[in-house]
């Protein structure tokens, strides 16, 4: 016989938010505003959660995590697809002036506080996780050529000249940023892996597959 689930836990994106302004930060009570109709499916499958949740009194639990990074990551996404171009000497892609923030997360650390979630967390209850990691786009490419280049013995500033700047993607929200106190405060959740770890765990991974 199966145990009985706890809860239902919906793993969200910071993507539901929209963007923030400079100096702020998403909580779990920042109004829901996608800017993108790939943001607002996301956001209606929270708002179906819910329903559940208000309607039947199903107990669900929902979470909304920032950027991840680390191995098996798909390989569009912007850290292994630098990776994977710096390799072969492809351009490096980066949307209008590179001046979007995201703030990352190592993906072992996302798993961790949805487990956290699941057995600590309020049924009914959102919880933010975020990093406390904020980087610009073009800075993050910048120092994934680094590290590249230091990998793979190239000359210092080789992999930079890859950098392509190309039409920015409509809907693509300025900046992202968590504020993950309340899973902190109520489960004892914090990221354990620092970027630089991180980094290099994932780098050393896609080297290897």
């Amino acid at each position: 016989v199966l145990p009985r689930l706890r809860a239902l836990v919906q793993s969200s994106t910071d993507e539901v938010y929209g963007s923030v302004d400079f100096g702020g930060y998403f909580t779990e009570t920042t109004p829901i505003d996608p800017r993108s109709p790939y943001s607002a499916s996301k956001a209606s499958s929270d708002h179906f959660v819910r329903a559940f949740n208000n309607s039947y009194g199903m107990p669900t639990l929902i979470s909304r995590c920032s950027n991840n990074y680390g191995p098996y990551h798909f390989p569009e996404k912007l850290i292994p697809l630098m990776i994977n171009n710096i390799i072969n000497r492809k351009p490096l892609p980066v949307y209008g002036e590179g001046q979007n923030i995201r703030d990352w997360l190592y993906v072992e650390d996302h798993a961790n506080a949805i487990d956290m979630i699941y057995h600590k967390g309020i049924p009914g209850e959102v919880y933010n996780i975020g990093g406390n990691n904020e980087w610009r786009n073009i800075d993050l490419v910048r120092l994934m050529c680094r590290i590249m280049d230091k990998k793979l013995q190239r000359e210092e500033g080789d992999s930079a000249t890859l950098i392509t700047f190309v039409k920015d993607r409509p809907g693509h929200d300025l900046r992202y940023a968590i504020d993950a106190s309340k899973i902190i405060s109520e489960t004892g959740w914090r990221p354990e892996t620092s970027f630089e770890t991180g980094l290099e765990k994932t780098v050393d991974w896609y080297l290897s597959n």
